[in-house]
């Protein structure tokens, strides 16, 4: 006989089995460094190749997500809201003409639906809580209202199989938070939960894992940290994980190996760094992975395949 399963039952849905980071801001000596347009892709193992020519726009401070299943969207950021969309073998195509939306540095984005993705928050002359929706074949709407504490430097991830949560951020120079906003698996964004129990930052990294769960982790307050926050599959963040890894800020972070997440690049207090952290599929960090490619900070970072 065939198991019953309650119409209420959720499972968790596996994801992409590999990865790819993009763009950021680097290669000439630090601090003057430069927009890049690069990717290195990571395979279904965690292992992140040397750099591949890039494609589209040189920029920084973009964000990337997942659409249709198995694909990725790299959007927004220092030079305007122009898009860039992944094909389900890692291909970067050329830039699709900027969006109907507003112009934003440092958004948040993820997926949802199972096959939809979502741009929000940033900054763009004053922070912002507006989102774009990434339709199933990557066209990326135009504004929808913000709801929540408009910020920037904030990141994003999916739990629950086809939900999303938007945590952490910068509200007003120097001020920072740990406020967070759930996504339905409609795309709604929530207001406000209560901040969790945990440090305060912006600038940190966030993925999924464990098929059905997220993390949040590093970023800056008054220094560069290396801590992570867990989400739960209802969308609870834990309090802080004592922090495995370089503290660094300004990296990204996303899914591999179907439950798997890997961090990586980032700015630390000298340099920009490859470097990556390897999440395993019940949310353990690992140490330091030597960095392959071109160290550099505020680049993004979506799953695909």
């Amino acid at each position: 006989m065939f198991p019953i399963i309650p119409a209420n039952s959720v499972t968790a849905a596996s994801g992409n089995d590999e990865g790819i980071f993009g763009f950021g801001w680097g290669l000439n000596p630090w601090p003057i460094g430069g927009s890049m347009n690069v990717t290195n892709l990571v395979s279904n193992t965690g292992v992140a190749s040397s750099d591949v020519a890039g494609v589209g726009t040189a920029r920084s401070n973009l964000k990337a997500c997942e659409y249709g299943g198995d694909k990725g969207i790299f959007g927004f950021g220092g030079n305007g809201s122009i898009t860039n969309l992944v094909s389900n073998t890692g291909v970067v195509a050329s830039d699709q003409a900027a969006v109907t939306g507003t112009t934003k540095n440092q958004p948040g984005a993820c997926g949802y639906g199972g096959d939809k993705g979502i741009f929000g928050y940033g900054y763009s002359g004053g922070y912002k809580s507006i989102t774009n929706l990434v339709s199933n074949t990557g066209v990326v709407s135009s504004d929808v209202e913000g709801v929540g504490t408009a910020r920037s430097d904030l990141a994003a991830t999916q739990y629950g199989g086809d939900k999303g949560i938007f945590g952490f951020g910068m509200v007003s120079y120097p001020t920072v938070t740990a406020v967070t906003n759930l996504i339905s698996n409609t795309g709604v964004v929530a207001s406000d939960q209560a901040a969790v129990t945990g440090t305060t930052r912006y600038a940190p990294a966030a993925c999924s894992y464990g098929g059905d769960k997220g993390i949040f982790g590093f970023g800056y307050d008054s220094s560069l940290l290396s801590m992570t926050n867990l989400v739960s599959n209802a969308g609870v963040v834990s309090s802080d994980v004592a922090g495995v890894g370089t503290a660094r800020g300004w990296l990204s972070a996303c899914e591999y190996g179907q439950d798997k997440g890997i961090f990586g690049m980032g700015n630390l207090p000298t340099s920009w760094t490859s470097m990556t952290n390897l999440v395993s599929n019940a949310g353990v960090i690992s140490s330091d992975v030597a960095g392959i490619g071109t160290g550099r900070q505020a680049p993004a970072a979506c799953s695909f395949n």
